[in-house]
């Protein structure tokens, strides 16, 4: 079953040839997610371009600490989700960097919060709404969109127009650090190398980069049709392999009422049900993947075509999970109990061993 699958997939590597012939400084990508970013690519600066990407996970990046990245890693995933361009994530990223530093603090000047120091007291919402930084990077990104000719300004002047801070000018210094995060994030500047992303021959490659914790069916999980690979919240997800995006959704469920839990929130291992925020891609010869527990809502959409490699969503913790993970599946047919294959075995078949 497994080679008539591959016999379908070869021409996925064709789009990968491309960023790896010498195009990558050129190519920019016009309707379904490119090889390491869902839209347009940005252009990186001399410095970020020096600097490396962070290998799998979230870390530190140049003087950025875990926690401050963690943060740029929900800005631009709200990004994602909103359809914004990629250069919207760094005048989104540089904006937090200068009014926060990239902590999520309760008090700031007046009655300024959060990442971008919102102020209740100037419309952009309560004090508990701004502290949440998904709220707080939408709240940003719609005011950002609302301004005419947005993506033509000098960063500093974009983010003026939305922030109307006393300092306008002191945005820019931070366009190359925050460049350099989102790069690292998402690889969309350097192509497949700056986001870890390394296909087989048969144009596969790892969703992540985790060890694996609660394996395939396993004594105590006989149920578990798939493999939780560790990693840490906010880490992007890559497409397995081209494909077509055919399920995005929230299942969450809170087992105390049968009702929604909620996909935007951490779910619970006792409490929760569901997969959290996931997706389903086909790919051809009729396999399925499924990648479970995103942290927001997926950066691709219903009937999108994705490359092998593609930027698909941030992990997280959502729906039934105990903490950060990736939840990823692997089905020879139809999603069904029935068909799912161990994603261990089936990812060493196809040159792209997980945990590696």
């Amino acid at each position: 079953m497994i080679t008539r699958v591959l016999s379908g997939i070869a021409i996925a590597v064709v789009g990968v040839l491309l960023l790896c012939s010498g195009l990558a400084t050129t190519l920019i990508f016009a309707g379904g997610a490119g090889a390491c970013g869902p839209t347009t690519r940005v252009a990186p600066t001399a410095s970020s371009a020096a600097r490396s990407p962070v290998p799998g996970g979230i870390g530190p990046v140049g003087d950025w600490n875990a926690e401050q990245v963690g943060n740029a890693a929900t800005i631009t995933a709200v990004g994602m989700r909103l359809g914004v361009p990629p250069r919207g994530w760094v005048i989104a990223v540089a904006t937090a960097m200068q009014e926060s530093s990239l902590i999520n603090t309760a008090d700031g000047d007046r009655d300024s919060v959060g990442l971008f120091q919102q102020r209740p007291s100037q419309g952009w919402g309560t004090p508990e709404h701004l502290h949440d930084p998904q709220y707080a990077a939408t709240r940003f990104y719609q005011r950002l969109q609302a301004v005419d000719g947005w993506q033509a300004m000098p960063l500093a002047e974009a983010a003026q127009a939305v922030q109307r801070s006393a300092y306008p000018d002191a945005y820019a210094r931070w366009e190359p650090a925050a460049t350099r995060i989102v790069a690292a994030l998402t690889g969309v500047s350097a192509g497949l190398a700056a986001c870890q992303v390394t296909l087989s021959a048969q144009g596969w490659t790892q969703p992540v980069h985790g060890d694996v914790g609660s394996g395939f069916r396993t004594s105590g999980r006989p149920g578990h049709d798939g493999v939780d690979l560790i990693v840490a919240k906010g880490t992007p997800i890559h497409a397995a392999s081209a494909g077509t995006v055919t399920v995005v959704r929230c299942n969450a469920v809170d087992v105390r009422t049968g009702r929604d839990w909620g996909c935007d929130r951490d779910g619970n291992p006792a409490l929760t049900r569901g997969c959290g925020w996931y997706i389903d891609i086909n790919h051809p010869g009729g396999l399925i993947t499924r990648y479970c527990h995103m942290l927001t809502h997926p950066s691709v959409a219903e009937g999108q075509q994705v490359a092998a490699g593609s930027v698909i969503g941030v992990a997280g913790s959502s729906g039934h999970s105990s903490g950060p993970h990736l939840h990823f599946e692997v089905h020879l047919g139809d999603h069904t109990s029935g068909t799912a294959v161990d994603p261990v075995t089936f990812m060493a078949s196809v040159g792209a061993p997980l945990n590696q």
